[in-house]
């Protein structure tokens, strides 16, 4: 987790929670995220609560966290760098 900074998690899971400024801002993010994630294909859990979004990641298929999860973790972080609060 080391190299994941702002990351929770395990062997079955990576989790992040970001706020963002405002709502417009949290439904941006999302929009980014899923399209970078659309293009790996890979699809993460993403739960948006006003300007709050979580993002959950494993690949079900494998039982838990791959090296795509961590690719994926990789991105969200710098899609998020500049948006934030």
């Amino acid at each position: 987790m080391q190299e994941l900074p702002g990351w929770t998690g395990d062997t079955q899971a990576l989790h992040r929670t970001i706020e963002f400024p405002d709502f417009p801002t949290a439904i941006k993010a999302v929009g980014l995220v899923a399209a970078a994630a659309e293009s790996m294909g890979h699809h993460p859990d993403m739960d948006i609560r006003w300007r709050t979004v979580s993002f959950n990641l494993s690949t079900h298929s494998s039982g838990g966290v791959t090296d795509l999860d961590i690719q994926l973790a990789r991105t969200i972080s710098d899609i998020t760098s500049t948006m934030t609060a």
